[in-house]
């Protein structure tokens, strides 16, 4: 295992926590810069990327009618005011979050749950993370803890030169986890293994596997732990195949969106069958190739941070608007001729 194979993620997770941390301490007034900003790129946006925009703010916001902004319901240890949040608890997730709420000013009631959320709550609530196959307009998506999820590490192999099999690296904290080690640990076209330290001593224990080293592989499993799989993103970013049961989470990243055999190479539930799918994409690499174009397509969405800012503020600005909080015109800078227009035209979710 090479170290500076992990060097380049922990710059990353430095650097990300630095840029947080400046949008923290900063004055306001280079807030007010932002948003002008922010307006000018509203402004110069084209037909099609207002069309985008749209369509994503109102799928993480799927309110559609007036809501009331209370912290009932809710645990007293979670604040309604990201201003009395105790940080050093999610320290990523405060600090994401207040990269997007700086822009309003802190006293704004958002009800917000922080960490891995699979069921949907009693009220609207900014949350990371929500079912999928269920009614869930009461969860708001945000882009929360960026610096474990939303890491785009560069692979310089192509899909051929890689060799042909499945790697997976994971601490098996879930049964169904469990379950495809115990069927496919000593498969001969599987390099998997759990690394937690209790495992020590099962024959499916094995040591940890860099993302450069897993990058190797022409196939990578992403299996969903508490809610969703933190290596899918970076798997759809790179040459290599997500390989994945159909997922019940999603995020930011529209996990709910996703496509078999166009984004990804499904599998069974009880992964069943597994060595058919490797074996078809395997003879098949031009359809390989496809469904790696079209993963590279859905990240690129998730890459532009003026248009995720520009997002994040309309899933806000819709909040604060139906929560009766904020008129739209007072949502940015009054005269404003980007963000507030292309505020009042979102349409909701269908």
């Amino acid at each position: 295992m090479n170290w500076l194979d992990y060097a380049h993620k922990n710059l990353f997770k430095v650097k990300h926590y630095m840029r947080g941390i400046h949008h923290w301490v900063r004055p306001d007034g280079c807030n007010q810069r932002d948003i002008q900003r922010l307006e000018r790129r509203a402004g110069a946006l084209s037909d099609d990327e207002i069309d985008q925009i749209r369509v994503r703010a109102s799928y993480y916001n799927q309110l559609d009618r007036p809501v009331t902004a209370t912290n009932s319901g809710r645990p007293d240890s979670v604040p309604d005011r990201l201003a009395r949040f105790p940080y050093g608890q999610s320290w990523s997730y405060f600090l994401d979050f207040k990269r997007s709420l700086r822009l309003y000013g802190e006293e704004l009631v958002v009800p917000y749950q922080f960490g891995d959320v699979t069921t949907v709550p009693d009220q609207p609530t900014i949350v990371k993370s929500r079912p999928i196959h269920i009614d869930h307009r009461h969860s708001i998506l945000m882009k929360l803890n960026q610096v474990r999820h939303y890491y785009w590490p560069k692979d310089r192999l192509s899909f051929l030169d890689k060799k042909p099999m499945l790697v997976w690296r994971g601490k098996c904290n879930h049964e169904h986890r469990l379950a495809f080690l115990r069927r496919y640990y000593g498969h001969s076209l599987c390099d998997v293994g759990d690394v937690h330290q209790r495992s020590k001593g099962q024959p499916w224990y094995k040591a940890r596997m860099s993302i450069p080293e897993q990058l190797r592989y022409r196939f990578i499993l992403s299996l969903e732990g508490k809610d969703v799989a933190t290596n899918l993103k970076w798997i759809m970013a790179s040459n290599s195949l997500c390989v994945m049961p159909a997922p019940r989470y999603e995020t930011w990243f529209m996990e709910g969106t996703l496509q078999p055999h166009v984004h990804y190479v499904p599998i069974a539930d009880d992964f069943s069958d597994l060595e058919d799918q490797l074996d078809y994409y395997t003879r098949h690499p031009e359809a390989a190739q496809t469904i790696i174009q079209n993963a590279h397509a859905h990240v690129a969405r998730f890459q532009d941070p003026d248009i995720e800012d520009l997002i994040a503020l309309q899933v806000l600005m819709r909040y604060a608007h139906l929560s009766g909080q904020i008129p739209l015109a007072d949502s940015v800078t009054q005269g404003s001729d980007g963000l507030v227009p292309l505020m009042m035209n979102m349409q909701p979710h269908r």
